[in-house]
């Protein structure tokens, strides 16, 4: 059986996929990503010592507002009434590598796979912007959804 694309009328006109019949469920999204830096910048960064500030503390909260306005940046996304999101970081000094992790939760009709991926993709290019001026040699990479529970498809990967 061939899926198909939920997001256009049988005219092929872009439209926002109605929900209303669907049932109210919690459903919680994770998205991940990274973000390589030089070595300068990666320690700059671990000891908090980046002129423009706390690059983690900004970014998280970057984040959490991506996530909160992610149906203004993309126009078919349901607005939500987010219950929860967090914004965790992992930092890998052998490869000065910030992995960033975005959970989301909601009780509603649709999921939060695109809030959680926003919300990464906002936080990795916050981070960026703190730390160019030490180097632009960073490179952002591995945008995606690991985990998406409470819908019709649930999906779980490696993280």
């Amino acid at each position: 059986m061939e899926k198909e694309f939920t997001h256009f009328d049988e005219q092929g006109n872009a439209i926002m996929v109605d929900v209303s019949n669907k049932e109210i469920t919690t459903r919680e999204a994770i998205g991940k990503g990274s973000i390589e830096l030089g070595a300068e910048a990666f320690g700059l960064v671990q000891r908090r010592k980046i002129k423009k500030g706390d690059v983690l503390g900004v970014a998280r909260v970057a984040g959490i507002m991506a996530v909160k306005n992610t149906p203004s940046l993309l126009p078919l996304c349901h607005n939500l009434s987010i219950t929860h999101c967090s914004i965790d970081f992992e930092l890998e000094e052998k490869h000065n590598r910030i992995t960033v992790f975005c959970k989301v939760k909601v009780n509603g009709k649709t999921g939060v796979e695109m809030e959680a991926m926003t919300g990464v993709s906002v936080a990795l290019l916050t981070i960026y912007d703190m730390c160019k001026a030490v180097g632009k040699e960073m490179e952002i990479s591995q945008i995606k959804l690991v985990k998406k529970t409470g819908g019709k498809s649930d999906v779980k990967k490696d993280r």
